[in-house]
């Protein structure tokens, strides 16, 4: 979500205390820079009157034209996606300037942007006008459609470089130039020019590459839910719930940090932006943890690691859970049920640690006197209409383009009963270029991220990967998880959710799935886990430093923090890997509630062994025993599950025991 609007059903109490800011804090004058400096997408040019409304009516157009091309078009996927491409490409460059450092003139685009602009949606459209001739002479293309795919590689790298940064060109740059090392020394010693040939081929004329199946899916699926999330945006839904996150912790004892990582949970995993989400939900929440009395540090960590959470948690997933259904094959309903375990757990992990942090400190919560009022937020329920028609239409068969654009249309009608937030033609209009606008980042980086996967293909490399760490971990699991973890966490820095789960499902994911034989849901599952929790994993922690922006906190002990927060993301991966009872494979009713309690008692376990308190603080020896117990609750297994119950009661019925004689002493 990149925009927060505020509900006038708010009571004035509660408007003051989401609005607290302190000397301590960022101001909401800042929320822009912060924005601006962590989140590339933010980084546009500044486009008025007349030219502004161009630009915003032709980007409405370009977002009904995604909807009636998914609706009434059946096209060669060819066509679509060089057109998609071109399209977008044009649009980066009227939009993103070279540089955010370059002070930008209102409504002026650079000479310099327009023909690189031109030349690069030339190359796409060239295909998509010529693609049948192209087709039919096979890998024998002209020195015309060489250079043109030159061009068109080049400049959606540039596009890349603008919208989304550097990292995920470093990858793709290394992946090329392994191809021309692979083509200039195997074979009969071609020339560079019969490299470059076919290389240009596979990764611009063909669907292994540039237009292969990450930018169809985007083009087709992920653009949709990306308009849906824009329209139910605009109907308030993100003040609602974080009043009902008030409404339902905020009265708790440090009830703001409980209200954030509820809040972050529900509005992330709409935006599909952990750093948007960051900013948006943390200008409001950051501020109220901060005049509770948490640490900057520590404020700026719980909203980080809720918002990055968001990406993992269903139904919507950022958009990703979509993306995974293509690539493993299996129904959307099967990766949002098996998915919802481990999410819940994540966020469980985050909310005790945040209990007994506030318990530590003996932080209260917001008086319930200024909360928001229940019966106020009961009647607005009906904003969840949408999302929950989408849920129910998807698992009864629809297809994911036609349930987008129902749910899309439900958005329209919801908002008709809120005065507020009612789909005026301009809010309308406005909806619609917001979805557009966040479709470019995504389509630039499935592009870029269809390189890699090219590469991959032709040239056996996924082969390379997976014999290099099977011989390194010596055909022990555990091992090759742990590396892969590394290669995941590495490769994800700094790139869009869709994008890293992309790379990591065609780089990584063969890894455990051909070469430790791990079930596929599980490999991409796990190599999705790790993409994500790069944007709070130092150095390049992005959703971390846009926290500490916020909270004006030292960025790096705030993502430390936020990676300690997140702990069950770095846990929870290994264990539905090495047991895949806990996604819901081969597993009983009865199993699976027992993985629940367990797993629920496990995550207590280890939040106390990381803040160091239970009941009272811990001793050292008590945290290293419940972190152990936490380990042995969450692992399925019956001999686990009683030790580590065993454990966890001794301790707390000793802390118990302890606690009460110091209150009568």
């Amino acid at each position: 979500m990149k925009k927060r609007t505020k509900s006038a059903a708010m009571e004035e109490p509660a408007a003051e205390i989401l609005n607290a800011s302190s000397a301590e804090t960022g101001s909401m004058q800042d929320v822009d820079e912060v924005m601006k400096k962590y989140d590339r997408e933010s980084n546009i040019r500044p486009w008025e009157g007349v030219p502004g409304m161009v630009v915003k009516c032709l980007l409405a157009a370009f977002a009904l034209f995604l909807i009636y091309m998914n609706l009434f078009v059946v096209w060669d996927e060819r066509i679509r996606r060089s057109l998609f491409l071109g399209i977008v490409v044009l649009f980066v460059f009227i939009l993103y300037p070279a540089s955010k450092r370059i002070r930008q003139k209102v409504n002026r685009i650079p000479f310099y942007d327009v023909i690189i602009g031109l030349a690069g949606a030339f190359s796409f459209l060239y295909f998509t006008f010529n693609s049948k001739s192209i087709i039919d002479h096979g890998t024998r293309i002209s020195d015309l459609e060489i250079i043109l795919g030159c061009i068109g590689i080049l400049v959606l790298a540039e596009c890349c470089r603008r919208v989304t940064g550097i990292p995920i060109l470093v990858v793709a740059g290394i992946f090329v130039a392994y191809a021309f090392y692979i083509f200039l020394t195997t074979g009969r010693n071609p020339s560079f020019s019969q490299a470059l040939q076919r290389i240009i081929y596979n990764l611009f004329y063909t669907t292994t590459g540039v237009i292969g199946t990450p930018t169809g899916v985007c083009s087709t699926y992920i653009v949709l839910f990306i308009i849906f999330g824009a329209f139910l945006e605009s109907t308030g839904i993100s003040d609602f719930f974080i009043q009902c996150a008030n409404r339902v912790a905020g009265s708790a004892s440090g009830g703001p940090a409980k209200v954030a990582v509820i809040s972050s949970a529900l509005c992330g995993m709409v935006s599909g932006s952990s750093v948007g989400n960051t900013v948006t939900t943390g200008s409001v929440t950051i501020p109220m943890m901060k005049k509770t009395g948490y640490p900057g540090e520590f404020a700026g960590a719980v909203e980080a690691a809720a918002s990055t959470g968001g990406q993992i948690m269903p139904p919507i997933m950022g958009a990703a859970a979509f993306l995974m259904a293509e690539m493993v094959g299996v129904p959307y309903s099967d990766i949002l049920v098996r998915a919802i375990l481990p999410a819940i757990l994540y966020f469980m992990g985050i909310f005790l640690m945040v209990h007994l942090r506030a318990k530590r400190l003996s932080l209260k919560g917001i008086p319930k006197e200024q909360l928001p009022s229940g019966r106020k937020l009961l009647p607005k329920t009906y904003l969840l209409i949408p999302l929950v028609a989408l849920i129910v239409m998807i698992v009864s068969g629809y297809t994911m383009s036609r349930a987008a654009i129902i749910a899309t249309a439900l958005c329209i009608v919801v908002s008709m009963f809120d005065k507020e937030h009612r789909l005026t033609p301009k809010k309308f209009l406005n909806a619609l270029e917001t979805g557009a606008r966040n479709t470019l980042s995504i389509a630039v980086a499935c592009g870029i991220a269809g390189i890699i996967a090219g590469v991959v293909t032709m040239t056996g490399l996924g082969q390379v990967f997976i014999s290099a760490i099977v011989g390194i971990s010596n055909g022990h699991l555990i091992i090759a998880l742990a590396l892969t973890m590394v290669c995941c966490i590495i490769l994800g820095m700094g790139v869009p959710t869709t994008a890293t789960y992309i790379i990591m499902a065609t780089t990584c994911a063969p890894i455990l799935t051909t070469g430790m034989g791990l079930n596929v849901l599980c490999a991409n599952m796990f190599v999705f886990y790790f993409g994500i929790v790069a944007d709070i994993t130092p150095p390049v922690a992005l959703a971390a430093y846009a926290g500490s922006a916020i909270a004006k906190s030292n960025p790096m002990r705030t993502a430390l923090n936020a990676s300690k927060l997140a702990i069950a993301a770095f846990l929870i991966p290994y264990i539905f890997c090495l047991n895949p009872q806990m996604l819901l494979i081969d597993t009983t009713a009865i199993g699976f509630t027992m993985i629940v309690i367990t797993s629920f008692i496990g995550m207590f376990a280890i939040a106390a062994a990381i803040e160091g308190y239970m009941l009272a603080p811990l001793n050292p020896v008590f945290r290293i025993l419940l972190a152990a117990a936490g380990l042995a609750l969450i692992y399925p297994g019956t001999l686990t599950d009683v030790i580590g119950i065993a454990v966890v009661a001794a301790i707390f019925a000793f802390e118990l025991i302890r606690k009460r004689r110091a209150k009568a002493a």
